[in-house]
């Protein structure tokens, strides 16, 4: 069984930092693309970063470009989102899910077959 399940989520001030964590199981990691998408209320799900476990090229919304960093560990099947400088608009529920997808286009949740529950990210100004 497929399954992908994050963690790290929780509130924090503006200007600071949080790690989430995506914890894949259940097919071979290393064929596939892991995005990292978020949603606030109201609003559409945005593309964050994405990383090839293959290769581990990576790609980045404009928006978090300096301050979120992804990271692959492929003998524990985890990826991993370091967000710093966290801005009151990242405030978000943040998910992670599978695709296989050239992480130049990697924002299109429609290549994507299987994501996680997602974990709530708050920042507070």
């Amino acid at each position: 069984e497929v399954q992908l399940v994050e963690s790290g989520g929780g509130l924090v001030q503006a200007g600071g930092s949080l790690r989430l964590s995506c914890a894949a199981s259940g097919f071979t990691f290393d064929y596939y693309t892991i995005g990292w998408f978020r949603q606030a209320p109201g609003k559409e799900r945005e593309g964050v970063s994405c990383i090839s476990s293959s290769d581990g090229s990576t790609y980045y919304a404009d928006s978090v470009k300096g301050r979120f960093t992804i990271s692959s560990d492929n003998a524990k099947n985890t990826v991993n989102l370091q967000m710093n400088s966290l801005k009151p608009e990242n405030t978000a529920v943040y998910y992670c899910a599978r695709g296989i997808v050239v992480v130049t286009t990697c924002f299109e949740p429609i290549e994507y077959d299987y994501w996680g529950q997602g974990t709530q990210v708050t920042v507070s100004s």
